[in-house]
């Protein structure tokens, strides 16, 4: 008996993989030479410290550094082409484009599995190959374009941009404001308190970006990290009472009969890896974003604009090289 658990405990102590691995682990791992690692850090992004005086690798940071720059393996995945009658979608929440996809199963017979992850969600979705829309809104340092340079950093090529809507953000407030809120800076009060959105989503990063060029700090405020998952939640926790303010679109404030304080219009885009772009799913569902029976409806929701709606989008800086 003694034997067998000095076996096992000998065993469990090989199976056991140190956190850090030296630059000569890596380079086997990777069947290269060392000083290919020392490019790689540079010139690649290869996770490394060398905070005691030598090259060391965090192992779950360099094997998910391996995973985002695995070229075509989607490729092999026929379980995902858009040709047949399954859509899936990743990326932000929106109660107009919850719509969209409802109508757009009912006239074309195909199934859209949509999963709430934020919009940073939506983009590391679309990278892992495991949708074939990304839902995004990530206001960029600019304070002016969205989307374009996330997907730079975190996709391997430029997607195709295309975008479903225009909308207006903002803070959700109780009907008639009986606590006489003006702007985020009020929300250092004490008798205030909001709900947040999830790290990752644009909302989130809006209101961060508005705390930033406020005169308040996060830790000032009661509930910041009390987050819900939607737009409509965070909707219902103000109309219910249990929050004073939170972040979100105006067209939950008109669904609810709610109060909202504008603070930008921002864009809502869809973002499509172009090996996949002309898959019979994705156009089919592009092609319904002109249908009269879709704008009809969307006219019906508030604080959205729909003009640009379908049309390809580019950045400033584009060239058509290729």
């Amino acid at each position: 008996m003694n034997t067998y658990f000095k076996t096992n405990s000998n065993t469990m102590k090989s199976d056991l993989k140190p956190k850090f691995i030296t630059t000569k682990d890596v380079a086997a791992l990777l069947n290269v030479n060392e000083k290919m690692i020392y490019s790689l850090v540079s010139n690649k992004g290869l996770p490394a410290t060398k905070i005691t005086g030598k090259w060391l690798f965090p192992r779950r940071q360099v094997e998910e550094w391996l995973d985002s720059h695995v070229l075509n393996y989607e490729e092999n995945n026929d379980d995902l082409s858009a040709n047949g009658k399954i859509l899936l979608l990743a990326g932000s929440d929106d109660p107009l484009f919850q719509k969209t996809l409802t109508l757009f199963q009912k006239t074309n017979a195909i199934a859209c599995f949509f999963s709430n992850q934020g919009s940073m969600g939506g983009l590391t979705s679309l990278r892992k190959g495991l949708c074939h829309i990304g839902v995004c809104h990530l206001l960029q340092d600019d304070n002016n374009e969205y989307n374009f340079g996330f997907a730079e950093q975190e996709l391997s090529s430029p997607p195709v941009f295309v975008n479903f809507s225009q909308r207006e953000q903002g803070i959700l407030i109780q009907k008639g404001n009986p606590k006489n809120i003006q702007s985020v800076n009020d929300f250092s009060r004490k008798d205030i308190s909001i709900v947040s959105r999830p790290l990752g989503t644009g909302t989130r990063l809006l209101l961060d970006y508005e705390i930033a060029k406020s005169n308040i700090a996060t830790e000032d405020i009661n509930g910041y990290d009390i987050e819900v998952s939607r737009h409509l939640d965070a909707g219902l926790e103000v109309l219910s009472g249990r929050a004073d303010a939170a972040p979100a679109i105006r067209a939950v404030a008109s669904m609810l009969n709610i109060d909202f304080i504008p603070l930008r219009w921002e864009r809502f885009d869809l973002l499509i890896n172009r090996e996949r772009f002309f898959e019979k799913g994705i156009q089919r569902f592009i092609s319904f974003l002109h249908d009269k029976e879709f704008r009809k409806m969307a006219q019906s929701y508030t604080g959205y604009d729909v003009s640009l709606c379908g049309k390809i989008l580019f950045p400033d800086n584009y060239t058509n090289e290729e």
